[in-house]
């Protein structure tokens, strides 16, 4: 028994070792999991230098963030899975998913090969699973994106942010990107923290802080731009009772990103497919438009969500 554990301990010293040799070997890491090298520097997760660990499967498992039932999507996106299958030559398959957590550890786990992640939770993909984003969904004029905006009642007399120190602001709920944790992270430049120079109030959804606004319930609110525009072409809404007061750099929409140890060969085929194609006019309109994939660098588009989702860290601290 002695000698059994004694050899047990020699395998385990011997695995650490090893172990700790693969993390030396790795010259930098940053915000990446353990599991992932960043030697360029450029966020995202290096292809693997052993061959033995890239993959080539004959079968292409996609999906797309699940932000509504995800067999709606899979509908929605069959045209394009159905041309993605003829031009890599392989057999492509819609994965549901019913949660950006399941979806990360899909592709964490090999289970994923390609798809679309929401805003904020492709940083987590890129950290935690080696996604490597390539493109959003646009047109001719670049990705899709909304903004942060402030609003308050164009008959209000507030003029910048500053002045709403001490106001009912509405936020939407704690996980909004626009609607809480990027006033948390944008606005103190401004003139305005938010929890500190006025108490937060959630109002649930984006519809209902511009409503409150509307009504008056609220001074204010930080809500996402293109809920706000939707709200004025459905008539539910005059923009022109409006004004806003801030108003953010663009946040781009779903990132569609694929696994950092596909085969080079196979992702820059997969790269090409995606820019060369063009959707069909029922995936335009349940994508307000956009025709197209548009080519997107995680370092520069998504410094904006990196700034916010750093400081929603520091806010639960």
């Amino acid at each position: 028994m002695k000698k059994y554990i004694l050899t047990a301990l020699a395998a385990v010293a011997s695995l650490l070792a090893v172990n700790a040799q693969a993390q030396d070997a790795c010259p930098h890491r940053g915000d990446l999991d353990a599991l992932y090298c960043d030697a360029n520097k450029d966020l995202l997760a290096d292809v693997p230098k052993d061959a033995s660990k890239l993959k080539n499967p004959s079968t292409l498992i996609f999906t797309y963030t699940p932000v509504e039932d995800p067999a709606k999507y899979e509908n929605i996106f069959k045209p394009f899975t159905d041309y993605l299958g003829q031009c890599t030559g392989k057999r492509v398959v819609f994965f549901q998913v019913q949660n950006n957590a399941a979806q990360i550890e899909a592709m964490r786990s090999g289970r994923l090969h390609v798809g679309g992640f929401s805003t904020g939770p492709t940083v987590f993909a890129v950290n935690k699973a080696g996604a490597i984003p390539f493109a959003v969904k646009g047109d001719a004029k670049g990705y899709q994106g909304y903004n942060l905006i402030t609003i308050v009642k164009a008959s209000s007399p507030f003029k910048t942010v500053a002045d709403l120190k001490g106001k009912k602001v509405a936020h939407t709920s704690p996980s909004s990107n626009s609607g809480h944790l990027a006033p948390l992270a944008l606005l103190p430049a401004q003139g305005l923290a938010p929890g500190k120079d006025y108490e937060i109030k959630f109002s649930g959804k984006h519809d209902q802080s511009v409503l409150g606004v509307n009504t008056g319930d609220y001074d204010a609110a930080h809500v996402a731009s293109d809920v706000f525009e939707r709200m004025g072409d459905r008539g539910q809404i005059k923009e022109a009772d409006f004004r806003v007061l801030y108003r953010s750099q663009i946040f781009p929409t779903s990132s569609f990103a694929y696994a950092h140890d596909l085969a080079p060969e196979l992702a820059t085929k997969m790269l090409k497919c995606f820019a060369d194609y063009r959707f069909p006019d029922d995936m335009k309109k349940n994508f307000d438009g956009a025709d197209r994939f548009v080519g997107i660098t995680y370092a520069k588009d998504w410094d904006v969500v990196r700034t916010v989702d750093k400081a929603a860290e520091q806010a639960k601290k």
